[in-house]
């Protein structure tokens, strides 16, 4: 029978597989513009590109995070419980303790990010205190305990810039392919049409690879948290929750969507299949699931 350490690894394996796929569109990406625009220069330039925004992600990708959610840090004396949970549970995974901050929010959620595990934050929601127990908290914190040890906000955000990138340079070449530049008259037609076919499709590849890659951390998260805690059915109640809650946070933005416990933008979304797709989390039924069907 499977245990949590081999669901660990086999999560760890197929994430490593999706940020391969992510730098093999870059690079390809790269390298057609590059022959379609007979120029080698444009290849060094998004590899050099691409480079630069993932030092600058991965620098100031905590800052970003907290600003965009209206983040701010965690009074020591308003809510010194809550900082003594998040204390006890660093010291238990052997972690730093990361800068605690809260979310004037009504709807249930926290997120983690940072670079490594001396310069993380947890924030949490003002929605979240309110509607969960102490067990189902410490589940949460956790979870959010394990994106940090398990390096996962890292892996994320760099998925996010590496999309993003992505998308830049395909509205850049459709611009440039449809105003005129570039040598394409003595360019292969049919090198021309796969290149804007690649050009239309690498955005939203790109963007399926970024949430497969946060749903696998997801997962992932919810094991380690489990171990962590040693009480599973805590992070499975405060997650069904979570889901029960069907209105978006106020600041919901697709940016920072990725980074929470659960979707962001609220429980009712329209068609199961569809949503399931294109979500950045995995349905809770089946985190809830692999949560109670877990030895620990």
């Amino acid at each position: 029978m499977a245990s949590l350490y081999t669901q660990q690894g086999k999560n760890i394996r197929k994430t490593w597989f999706l940020m391969t796929g992510f730098l093999v569109i870059v690079i390809g990406l790269g390298w057609i513009v590059s022959q379609v625009y007979g120029n080698a220069a444009i290849l060094y330039a998004a590899v050099v590109f691409s480079l630069f925004m993932n030092v600058t992600a991965y620098w100031f990708s905590d800052k970003v995070a907290l600003a965009a959610t209206g983040a701010k840090e965690a009074d020591s004396v308003k809510y010194l419980e809550l900082h003594r949970i998040l204390e006890n549970l660093a010291i238990t995974a052997g972690l730093p303790k990361p800068r605690l901050y809260v979310i004037d929010d009504p709807a249930p959620n926290a997120f983690a990010a940072g670079r490594n595990t001396k310069h993380a934050v947890v924030a949490v929601t003002t929605g979240l205190l309110e509607r969960l127990d102490r067990t189902e908290l410490e589940g949460v914190l956790a979870h959010e305990l394990s994106h940090i040890g398990n390096r996962d906000i890292l892996v994320m955000t760099v998925a996010v810039v590496l999309a993003g990138f992505i998308a830049i340079v395909a509205d850049i070449f459709l611009r440039m392919s449809f105003f005129g530049g570039g040598n394409r008259d003595n360019k292969n037609p049919l090198l021309l049409i796969a290149a804007v076919a690649a050009i239309i499709l690498a955005p939203i590849a790109a963007q399926l690879i970024q949430m497969a890659v946060s749903r696998k951390r997801e997962f992932l998260a919810d094991a380690s948290g489990a171990l962590l805690t040693r009480y599973p059915d805590g992070l499975a109640s405060a997650l069904t929750k979570i889901a029960s809650y069907g209105a978006p946070m106020r600041k919901a933005n697709h940016a920072t969507a990725h980074l929470f416990i659960s979707n962001p933008f609220g429980a009712h979304e329209a068609g199961k299949f569809v949503a399931k797709i294109f979500s950045t989390h995995p349905p809770v039924e089946e985190r809830v699931a692999a949560l109670k069907g877990m030895e620990v």
